[in-house]
């Protein structure tokens, strides 16, 4: 049976509850469910039962340090066309640009191939529809400076995805905890 993979971060729920305060004020949009808010890391797509496996054993590999992330300025995609996605932004972040090269490069270590999309992190806030653009200059203005408290990541998640009418629904399928690695000095 095959799975729908991506491999994320998630907020802790005090940022959760800040990025909420965003997800309102804006007609002709589906906003993000808050328990589905999260910063994909890779996404693989559908994968086959052993390729899941060999994932989910692999990702346990990984070895980064705990970092602080923060939450910053919001955009849209895509940049050049009718927008169809809000997100919430991040602040530049070496480790976190090092956590998502080691990720990829560990699933195409398993044999999958990927998207040759340039990473850009963030949180999808909402999918808008064509009504959204005549406020969304306004929504945007409103939210200019938003700034949420930094938080630690210390570890990331790989999900399956079950597209339904509603949206997709999310299981976290491992939990991968960060720490210093062993030979770190």
């Amino acid at each position: 049976m095959k799975k729908r993979l991506f491999i994320a971060l998630d907020p802790p729920e005090k940022t959760r509850e800040e990025l909420v305060t965003l997800c309102r004020g804006l007609p002709d949009c589906r906003w993000t469910p808050p328990e589905q808010l999260h910063l994909t890391l890779c996404f693989i797509g559908e994968a086959d039962g052993t390729s899941f496996l060999d994932i989910r054993e692999a990702l346990q590999e990984i070895r980064a340090e705990p970092f602080s992330l923060r939450l910053e300025g919001l955009g849209l995609f895509p940049p050049r066309r009718a927008p169809r996605v809000l997100w919430a932004g991040v602040q530049a972040n070496a480790a976190l640009m090092q956590l998502e090269r080691k990720v990829v490069n560990c699933v195409r270590r398993c044999g999958l191939t990927l998207e040759k999309r340039k990473f850009s992190p963030h949180i999808t806030l909402a999918r808008l529809q064509d009504g959204a653009l005549p406020r969304l200059e306004r929504y945007l203005g409103a939210h200019a400076l938003f700034s949420a408290a930094p938080f630690v990541v210390d570890h990331f998640i790989l999900y399956s995805s079950v597209l339904g009418r509603a949206g997709a629904t999310h299981l976290a399928e491992a939990d991968y905890a960060l720490q210093v690695p062993e030979n770190a000095e």
